[in-house]
């Protein structure tokens, strides 16, 4: 694999760029097996536990237009290394917090940090390896890290709030961004800033905060109910502001969300695809500890060891993921992984209250694993395929803003879902039978969303559009060649 630029040693950088991108996945999923231990350690409420959870997810995804705009004005190595050392310092943050208003602050913190990492680590990834099979192996690279740090963060979980305690999660985490940090800052090239022009913030203001008033009135609803008023006024303020913000990026300049971005390669069509993927993604990593530990009752090592099939499932996976797509079309790879992951969703949704992690999750682990992970890796590169080198970074940063938002959008209704489930059960069948029933909703649901989506990409993916970009109106100023 050949590198752009001054990067002499591209498997370095590549090492480095991976490891930013796990460690952001590993926060995703770490708090997951910890969580009994979490809430009570800091006394959180049923609905603030689901906060430890969303507050990190939505800070991350409704941020991420932002880091990678930022990325692209300022220079995406710089960015990258701002977003590391802000992780750094929130996560430690978390480890020391004694109370759940500082923990859950200390959260979207690191959501932060992550926004302006995942969009400026792609972006580097995309420039170091050309358009060609050295991209599609980076490519495989960055799927397996994603969905092994999902799975790592289980097991890491499980591992060190046993051995140590809960806030080791957190310490964990700020320790693995510092190397990161240390380690990027000696493999990773400068690249320079690829656009110029003025940084949108009432674009990203309004868009922050609808995506930040709708996730707040799915989780709410969960306790409150769909009819509360509070819920309805938080989903008009959503829709409000994200009117607010389409008509601001019409007028702005340099809109935070420039219309040519769309008019490039398959990138609409692979952010849909991947917001649907995103929606099923973070809950699975929810339920399934949970499921291992209320009901199955195993410790929260053995709960992350469960985790590690998946993990490696999700490592080939995105090692075969590039392989297939050339013997069998973007089309077909992308439809039958989320078709594998579905039939795993479907396979769990017949949990027993009095099952076995042999008989009930091990199978299921397998197929998921493989699935998620070929999926995310066609998907994003899908979602990056022909978009020119001045907007490398908002294309990353929209792809992360798409599977994220997606997931806590997704988290929330399913808790919902899952919660009423429970709710119902409860009436007539004993407390474990009244839990597996609630997972095995949100299960079942999960696995309708990704049939839906593999239709969707059998009718969506096969639609190409020109690879240039019409101009923009009023005309962006030209970008910064290097």
């Amino acid at each position: 694999m050949k590198a752009t630029g001054t990067t002499r040693s591209p498997g370095a950088a590549l090492a480095a760029l991976a490891g930013a991108q796990f460690t952001v996945m590993l926060a995703t999923s770490i708090v997951n097996v910890a969580l009994p231990q979490i809430r009570s350690g800091v006394s959180l409420s049923d609905g603030a536990t689901t906060w430890v959870v969303n507050a990190y997810g939505l800070a991350f995804g409704a941020l991420l237009l932002a880091g990678g705009r930022a990325a692209d004005l300022l220079g995406r190595r710089r960015i990258l290394l701002a977003g590391l050392g802000v992780f750094a310092v929130s996560s430690l943050a978390a480890g020391l917090a004694t109370s759940s208003a500082a923990l859950i602050a200390a959260r979207a913190v690191q959501g932060l940090g992550a926004a302006a990492i995942a969009p400026a680590a792609l972006a580097l990834v995309m420039e170091v390896f050309p358009a060609g099979p050295g991209r599609g192996k980076a490519l495989g690279v960055w799927g397996a890290v994603s969905g092994a740090g999902g799975a790592a963060g289980v097991l890491l979980g499980g591992v060190l709030t046993q051995a140590w305690g809960w806030p080791w999660i957190f310490y964990t985490v700020a320790l693995g961004a510092a190397l990161v940090l240390a380690a990027a800052s000696a493999t990773v090239p400068k690249v320079p800033a690829q656009v110029t022009g003025r940084f949108d913030v009432l674009g990203t203001a309004t868009v922050t905060l609808a995506l930040t008033a709708l996730v707040w009135g799915l989780t709410t609803a969960r306790r409150t109910g769909w009819g509360d008023s509070f819920v309805l006024g938080s989903f008009a303020v959503a829709a409000a502001l994200l009117t607010v913000f389409v008509l601001v990026e019409r007028r702005h300049p340099h809109p935070l969300l420039p219309p040519r971005l769309f008019r490039t390669g398959r990138i609409a069509t692979g952010n849909a695809l991947m917001a649907l993927l995103g929606s099923v993604w973070i809950a699975l990593f929810f339920f399934l500890p949970l499921y291992q530990q209320q009901v199955l009752g195993d410790s929260p090592l053995a709960t992350g060891l469960g985790q590690l099939p998946l993990a490696f499932a999700n490592m080939l996976g995105s090692t075969l993921a590039p392989r297939i797509s050339r013997r069998i079309g973007t089309t077909a790879t992308i439809t039958g992984a989320l078709l594998t992951e579905a039939a795993g969703l479907l396979w769990l949704s017949r949990l027993s209250a009095h099952g076995s992690y042999a008989v009930d999750v091990l199978g299921p682990s397998v197929l998921i694993g493989l699935g998620l992970s070929i999926a995310f890796v066609q998907l994003t590169a899908l979602s990056v395929e022909g978009v020119p080198a001045q907007d490398a970074g908002l294309a990353g940063g929209l792809v992360n803003t798409t599977r994220q938002v997606g997931g806590a959008i997704g988290l929330a209704v399913l808790a919902t879902l899952a919660g009423t489930a429970t709710t119902h059960a409860a009436a007539h069948q004993p407390h474990l039978e009244a839990l597996t029933a609630g997972y095995r909703t949100a299960f079942t649901v999960g696995s309708a969303v990704l049939a839906a989506t593999a239709a969707l990409a059998l009718g969506l993916s096969c639609r190409r559009t020109p690879a240039a970009p019409a101009p923009d109106r009023p005309a962006p100023q030209p970008a910064a060649h290097h």
